[in-house]
């Protein structure tokens, strides 16, 4: 006579790994805030980029929306991601609004 508890013990298993695999490819990689602002950043401030520093990218400074009003963010180092190239972020408008698109590695 056979027993089908495991293959019951089995299925159960079985749907759990799917269920959790499904839910790990369906979360996203990280979050992020959306940052809008209701006006225009100010123009980029002039930044002396260092010299190239092996195994790194200058992500240059930029302007932060922080309590109601641009603050200057100073440039600074990113590790390099290799086969990637960096995207720096920047202020793009949309309809009155302006909204931040983090920098990433594409």
């Amino acid at each position: 006579m056979t027993s089908i508890k495991p293959v019951r013990l089995l299925g159960s298993v079985l749907a759990v790994a799917i269920t959790c695999a499904a839910a790990l490819t369906a979360a996203p990689a990280f979050a992020q805030a959306v940052i809008i602002a209701p006006m225009a950043p100010p123009p980029p401030r002039v930044e002396v980029m260092p010299a190239p520093r092996a195994g790194y990218v200058w992500d240059q400074g930029r302007w932060r929306w922080a309590q109601g009003r641009y603050v200057w963010v100073p440039g600074h180092w990113q590790p390099v991601r290799v086969g990637h190239r960096w995207v720096p972020g920047h202020w793009v408008q949309r309809g009155p609004n302006w909204r931040w698109i983090e920098g990433h590695w594409a």
